[in-house]
């Protein structure tokens, strides 16, 4: 059977992030690869210029299409921008029963941007996060949906991925790209156990779309019927693997894209 996983988040024009870098990521993992777009970016390398909003109407629209017809079985859900647009697909979750849920709770885009009403925190916190597998957020994202801090050290990191546990979700990975230090750490905690993943920073300015990348590469894993720690460290070496081949493409002036077909382009 042909593993399926949706992608319900952003368009981002330049299509280093968003659903294009999902769809790629989908595409170089064997996973089909579907979409439900949120709003539309007016957006490249250097930045944001607008946002469009999707109805929340239309983004239920969406999902039903989707869902009704092909048997998904991962989803990954990114930038959701407004509170009806998170309550829209959090019903859709639920009246089709969707699976293998991955939460990447998009605030700022690498440019600085911000992408998330700051209202819409709390709807986020509320209807999302207790229907996710796994919540995958950066430091400064994780320390917005606790009030607090940004983690300063890795005993504050598993703290803060506990904390985010408490909110409902079954899973937590917090990434430490944004953290100091020879290697970025990320830590995946189900509540039972703690896996601390290290790898060493990579020396470019080339990372738009990581976190993207990263949560559509783990719900490709689980679509392919991945247990979670496999996918997490499947999708962790995919992802290292595109920032180290990333300066091989020359596109745009600002934050470059990853390089999602590394491994099959010449």
């Amino acid at each position: 059977m042909t593993p399926i996983a949706v992608t319900i988040a952003g368009s981002d024009s330049s299509a280093g992030a968003g659903i294009q870098a999902d769809l790629k990521t989908f595409a170089a993992l064997g996973v089909y690869g579907a979409s439900v777009i949120t709003a539309l970016t007016a957006q490249n390398t250097r930045g944001v210029s607008g946002i469009h909003d999707v109805p929340a109407e239309f983004v239920a629209a969406q999902i039903d299409a989707v869902f009704s017809d092909l048997a998904v079985g991962a989803v990954k859900i990114g930038m959701l921008a407004r509170a009806a647009v998170i309550e829209a697909v959090a019903v859709g979750l639920d009246r089709w029963k969707a699976q293998n849920v991955v939460l990447d709770p998009v605030m700022v885009a690498t440019s600085g941007d911000r992408l998330l009403a700051p209202d819409a925190v709390e709807t986020l916190k509320r209807e999302l996060i207790p229907r996710a597998r796994v919540v995958t957020p950066n430091l400064p994202e994780a320390a917005a949906l606790l009030g607090t801090d940004i983690a300063a050290d890795e005993d504050a990191m598993q703290a803060q991925a506990e904390g985010i546990l408490a909110l409902g979700a079954k899973a937590v990975l917090i990434k430490g790209g944004h953290g100091a230090g020879p290697y970025s750490v990320d830590f995946l905690f189900d509540g039972a156990r703690v896996t601390r993943y290290a790898v060493k920073r990579i020396a470019t300015r080339n990372t738009h779309g990581t976190g993207c990348t990263l949560s559509a590469a783990i719900a490709a894993g689980l679509a392919k019927g991945q247990d979670l720690a496999a996918a997490t460290r499947r999708a962790k070496d995919y992802v290292t693997d595109a920032i180290a081949a990333a300066d091989r493409l020359a596109v745009g002036q600002g934050h470059g894209p990853l390089h999602h077909f590394h491994a099959t382009w010449a």
